[in-house]
């Protein structure tokens, strides 16, 4: 499988996480407000301080952005371009976001595919202090009550990276039993999940949320992300028993590489692992 050296030495646990209750909920995102102020108050009327959440057709404007790159200076494996800010209202195809806190502050991370007003395509990570909701539009949510996303210095990959922490419960209410998971790098996104429902005894569960990175891509319609160094969003994903009766992880992702090529499709099994990072929910269905 495809590996790539990272500036520090592996974490023996090569999976965060946290077990938690949660709900899911939909609500739409105000015009006018930032995108991270709009998300948070969406939460927090739902009371959850923060989770993971999934959108298709919205609107950004003003809307900042980075793709990913080569690192120009060797601390890390791979690094972000310089900010692109297009005018005009940037329309967004799909997108995952993960919704916690950095320095003591809501923060987000999210990942997208998107077209600018010039009719360009393109995708990448958005930035929270530069992106404004143009028009209403309506997201997929998580809450997550009893654990949060934080961001925290990451040695072996010399980033500050959101991970899953414990949390105090807010009293929020909750519908089911659900898992929040960081997966660390080269290893494979899907098998990783495979496992980690396995020895949890989960036999079904669905993916919320799905912000990362892999190194390149292999998809089950053929396609192949040669670039090393993506932006990746889970657009679905479920885990349940195949034909065989062992557990299977469908997942469907879009993401953009460092030369701007974008793809979408359905990973295969055993053949894309994490480049620096993967965060998302895992509701337990049975």
């Amino acid at each position: 499988m495809r590996s790539i050296t990272q500036p520090g030495a592996p974490i023996a646990e090569r999976i965060q996480w946290v077990e938690a209750r949660g709900r899911a909920f939909s609500f739409t995102l105000p015009a006018g407000l930032p995108l991270l102020e709009a998300a948070r108050r969406g939460f927090a009327a739902e009371g959850f301080a923060g989770g993971v959440l999934n959108f298709r057709h919205g609107a950004l404007g003003p809307f900042a952005y980075v793709m990913p790159a080569l690192s120009k200076t060797g601390e890390n494996a791979a690094f972000y371009s310089d900010t692109y800010r297009p005018g005009g209202v940037t329309r967004t195809k799909l997108g995952s976001m993960t919704l916690g806190m950095r320095d003591g502050v809501p923060f987000f991370h999210c990942h997208g595919l998107w077209t600018e007003a010039d009719g360009k395509a393109s995708g990448g990570h958005m930035l929270p202090d530069e992106t404004v909701v143009a028009e209403p539009f309506e997201v997929e949510a998580f809450g997550l009550d009893g654990a949060m996303f934080a961001a925290e210095s990451d040695p072996e990959t010399n980033f500050k990276l959101f991970g899953p922490v414990a949390a105090a419960s807010s009293g929020a209410r909750t519908t089911a039993s659900a898992f929040a998971l960081r997966l660390r790098p080269n290893q494979d996104l899907a098998g990783s999940l495979e496992d980690f429902c396995r020895t949890h005894g989960i036999a079904r569960a669905k993916i919320h949320g799905g912000v990362g990175s892999t190194i390149g891509a292999r998809f089950s319609h053929g396609g192949v992300t040669e670039p090393f160094a993506t932006e990746l969003a889970v657009t679905a994903g479920l885990i349940a028993p195949g034909h065989s009766g062992a557990i299977e992880a469908a997942l469907d992702v879009a993401l953009v590489d460092y030369t701007g090529g974008l793809a979408e499709g359905r990973l295969v099994r055993g053949d894309n692992p994490v480049l620096m990072t993967m965060e998302l929910v895992l509701e337990a269905l049975d």
